[in-house]
């Protein structure tokens, strides 16, 4: 093929599809990583580039549907969506009582950190692995 002839394999539309899904893919990763690490610097590093990549994500959308690539699903019902915030209001309320009962031992409702372990164990400066 000439220089100026080569063709992609995949069109257009596949290719966004198929960064849109990566990039969901890596937000779910880092969100995970965030959650998970035990180091505050960890944390705020995973937590900044899952910031970066929802925007870089969301950029695309736009994009993808302002070109028509993305079909979006229909509107979802009212009574769904209250159903499903009811439901959602429940389990935090539960999984409130559970910490609360499990951790009735700690003042002011606050809840275990690293720190705390760094303090019980004088730990202080030790490097933190996920």
């Amino acid at each position: 093929m000439q220089q100026g002839q080569q063709q992609s394999l995949l069109s257009e539309e596949d290719l966004a599809s198929t960064i849109l899904s990566d990039l969901k893919r890596v937000v779910r990763e880092y969100a995970t990583a965030a959650t998970e690490s035990t180091c505050p610097d960890i944390r705020q590093l995973f937590t900044k580039l899952l910031n970066n990549t929802l925007n870089m994500q969301g950029q695309l959308f736009q994009v993808m549907q302002q070109s028509n690539m993305y079909n979006a699903a229909s509107p979802a019902l009212r009574q769904e969506l209250d159903k499903q915030s009811k439901q959602y209001q429940q389990t935090i309320q539960k999984t409130k009582q559970f910490l609360q009962q499990k951790l009735g031992n700690q003042q002011n409702g606050s809840f275990y950190t690293p720190a705390q372990q760094d303090q019980q164990h004088g730990n202080q400066g030790q490097t933190y692995y996920m």
